[in-house]
C-alpha cells in the first residue's frame, strides 16, 4: 500500500543566522520562529528541506462516537485489495479468446426492454429512461383516479430536480450517503421527449446502487417541503438563465407556433416558466407519474454499459419485472407537431456588472427531417462541415479551426463573437440552422452573414475537401464520444426508445462515408424553401433583422400568420 508522505520544512531565520553565535540561543530561537510549509508550496529558500516520512497505518484515527444512530458502510474484507485477485474481478486472458462487446437487447414479459454491453471495466453505469417529456405537460389535466384537475406545465423541470430525494424506504439524505458510501454518482435529465435517470457505480455495487436507482423511479414520496424547496431552486436558475440559452427556448417555440390558438406540443416551453411556478404542486408530479410512468412498462428502457446482459436483466426482473401494463390515455399522450416558423424576440436587462461586455445573439433555423428520416445523417454531417463556435479557441487538431463558419465569420468578422451551426431533432420533425453572437450595432451585419452561408449552400456544391473533413470529424467524434461509458450507456438507451433497436458503430461510419455533396444540397435547398424560424435575445436587438426582412434576404416573400 501506497505510503502517506508528510513533508515539514524547517527554515532558521535570516537574523539568527546572522546574528546568533550562540549555539543554545540559535536552537531556541528556532524553535520559537519555525516555519511550516504543506507539501503544495516551495517558498523561496537556500536551505534544502527535511523531509520525513509516515506510514499510512502508524496514522492515529479518531474513533466513531458510540451513540451515534448514523448508518455506516464498511468496506468488506472481500473487497479490500490483496495478493490475490478478487473473485468478481474477471481474470487476464489472452486477447484472441475474448468477445468483441456488442449491444444485446432482452425484452421482459410485461414489456419492459433491457439493453446493454459489457466493457469489463471495473465501473457500471446503469439506468432508466422513459419515454416522455415536456411535451407531454398540460396546463389543465383531469386525474382519473380522483377527478381533481391539476397543471402539469413545467412538472418534467421539477422531477429532475427531486430525482433520488425520499423514497418509500429511506428519505433523501440517506439516499445520498448510501451512494456515496457505495462509491456511485448519481444523474437525472429530462429532454422534450425522454427523461433519464443514471447511477454511475463501482462494479461489485452494482446490485444495491440499481436498487436505489427502482425505488427512486417506482416509489418517490413527493414531500410539499421538497417541493418547495426545488421551487425555488427553479425561480433562481430561471433569473440567471444564459442568453444562448434563452434563444434555442426561443426559437423552439417560433419553429412550432400555436395552431388554432393553441400551443403544439413540440413548442410548449421546456423548462418551468415563471407563470408556471405558482401551479406546480405534489399533485401536479403524481398525476403525471400516474399518466406516464405507472402501469406503462412498455414505456420503460433499462440500460447498462460496463455491466454483463444477465446481470442486468436480473436487476431489471427484480425491480420492474412485476409492473402491469394497463393501457390508459399516455398511448394517445404524442400528439405530431407542424412546423410552422416564426419570430421570437427577447429583450434582457443589462447586467450590473458594468464591466461585463454585452452581446446580441441571433439564430437562424429551418425545418429538416426527424429521428426517422431519411435526411438525419446528411444533416449530421452538415453541421459538422459548418462547425463554428467561439472567438476565443486554442485550435489545435480536431478543434474546428477550418470549419466553414470559422473560416467566413469568426476569421473574417472582427465583430463576431460567435457562431455556429447547430441541431436538435424530434420524433417527427426537427430543426438545423446557425447561431451567432455580436456587440449591439452589429445585428444586422451578423444577420446577414447568418443568410449568405444558407444561400451559399443552396447554389454551390461544397468542396470534396470539406466534405471529406466533415465525414471524418463526425466519424471521430461519434466513436470518441462511445469511450465515454456514460455516453455509450445513455446512446443504447435512448436507440432502443427510438427505434427498438441499436445500429453498432461499423454500420453508423457506413451512413455517414455514403453522404455525399449532392446529399448536403438537397437537403438545404429543401429546408430553405420553407418558412424561416428567427430568434434574437439581447439588450439591444433593434438592429437584428426581424422575420420578413430574413425573409426577403433569402429572396422570399413572408407570408404572415395569424399569431404575428
Amino acid at each position: 500500500m501506497m505510503n502517506a508522505v508528510v513533508r515539514s520544512v524547517v527554515r532558521c531565520p535570516s537574523r539568527c543566522r546572522l546574528h546568533c553565535h550562540d549555539k543554545g540561543r540559535h536552537f531556541a530561537v528556532q524553535a520559537q520562529q519555525q516555519v511550516s510549509y504543506s507539501e503544495n508550496e516551495f517558498p523561496d529558500r537556500r536551505e534544502a528541506p527535511i523531509i520525513s516520512r509516515t506510514k499510512a497505518a502508524d496514522v492515529v484515527v479518531a474513533s466513531k462516537p458510540q451513540n451515534s444512530n448514523v448508518q455506516h458502510h464498511s468496506i468488506p474484507s472481500t473487497r479490500r485489495i490483496g495478493a490475490e485477485r478478487p473473485a468478481h474481478i474477471p481474470p487476464n486472458v489472452p486477447i484472441d479468446s475474448l468477445e468483441i462487446p456488442e449491444t444485446k437487447i432482452t425484452t421482459l414479459s410485461n414489456g419492459v426492454r433491457v439493453g446493454s454491453m459489457e466493457t469489463f471495466s471495473q465501473v457500471s453505469t446503469v439506468g432508466v429512461l422513459l419515454d416522455f417529456g415536456s411535451r407531454h405537460e398540460l396546463d389543465q389535466y383531469t386525474v382519473p383516479s380522483n377527478n381533481n384537475t391539476v397543471s402539469t406545465a413545467g412538472v418534467n423541470h421539477l422531477m429532475e430536480l427531486l430525482a433520488f430525494n425520499s423514497t418509500k424506504n429511506y428519505d433523501g439524505m440517506e439516499i445520498r450517503n448510501i451512494l456515496e458510501s457505495l462509491g456511485g454518482a448519481t444523474f437525472a435529465q429530462s429532454s422534450r421527449e425522454q427523461m433519464m435517470y443514471c447511477v454511475d457505480v463501482l462494479r461489485p455495487n452494482v446490485h444495491a446502487a440499481f436498487n436505489l436507482l427502482g425505488e427512486t423511479i417506482q416509489s418517490p414520496i413527493v414531500q410539499e417541503m421538497e417541493v418547495e424547496e426545488m421551487k425555488q431552486v427553479i425561480m433562481f436558475q430561471t433569473m440567471d438563465m444564459m442568453p444562448h440559452v434563452l434563444m434555442g427556448e426561443g426559437l423552439q417555440l417560433a419553429a412550432y407556433g400555436p395552431m388554432d390558438g393553441k400551443l403544439q406540443q413540440l413548442g410548449r416551453p421546456h423548462f418551468c416558466t415563471a407563470e408556471a411556478l405558482p401551479n406546480l404542486t405534489a399533485d401536479s408530479v403524481h398525476a403525471f407519474r400516474e399518466q406516464h410512468i405507472l402501469n406503462n412498462p412498455e414505456k420503460i428502457v433499462v440500460s447498462g454499459s460496463g455491466i454483463s446482459h444477465d446481470a442486468l436483466v436480473e436487476l431489471a426482473e427484480a425491480n420492474f419485472g412485476h409492473m402491469t401494463s394497463n393501457k390508459n390515455d399516455s398511448a394517445k399522450a404524442t400528439i405530431p407537431s407542424i412546423y410552422t416558423g416564426g419570430e421570437y424576440r427577447l429583450q434582457t436587462q443589462r447586467s450590473p456588472h458594468s464591466a461585463k461586455e454585452e452581446f446580441t445573439h441571433i439564430a437562424v433555423a429551418f425545418e429538416v427531417g426527424g429521428w426517422h428520416s431519411l435526411d438525419l445523417v446528411p444533416t449530421c454531417v452538415l453541421q459538422t462541415l459548418l462547425g463554428g463556435g467561439s472567438s476565443f479557441s486554442a485550435g489545435g487538431p480536431g478543434k474546428g479551426m477550418y470549419s466553414r463558419l470559422y473560416r467566413e465569420i469568426l476569421n473574417r468578422h472582427r465583430w463576431a463573437e460567435s457562431a455556429e451551426a447547430f441541431t436538435s431533432f424530434h420524433a417527427e420533425s426537427g430543426i438545423w440552422g446557425i447561431s451567432g453572437s455580436c456587440p449591439p450595432q452589429y445585428g444586422r451585419e451578423m444577420g446577414t452573414a447568418i443568410v449568405h452561408q444558407f444561400e451559399k449552400l443552396a447554389d454551390d456544391f461544397v468542396t470534396d475537401e470539406e466534405l471529406d473533413r466533415a465525414r471524418n470529424m463526425l466519424k471521430c467524434n461519434v466513436l470518441t464520444q462511445l469511450e465515454s461509458r456514460l455516453v455509450l450507456f445513455e446512446d443504447i438507451g435512448r436507440q432502443i426508445l427510438t427505434y427498438g433497436k441499436r445500429e453498432d458503430a461499423v454500420t453508423m461510419c457506413a451512413k455517414i462515408d455514403a453522404v455525399t455533396k449532392e446529399d448536403i444540397r438537397e437537403v438545404v435547398r429543401k429546408a430553405i424553401q420553407k418558412r424561416p424560424t428567427v430568434s434574437s435575445v439581447g439588450v439591444d436587438i433593434s438592429t437584428v433583422p426581424d422575420l420578413g426582412q430574413i425573409t426577403q434576404m433569402l429572396g422570399k416573400k413572408s407570408n404572415k400568420r395569424a399569431w404575428f
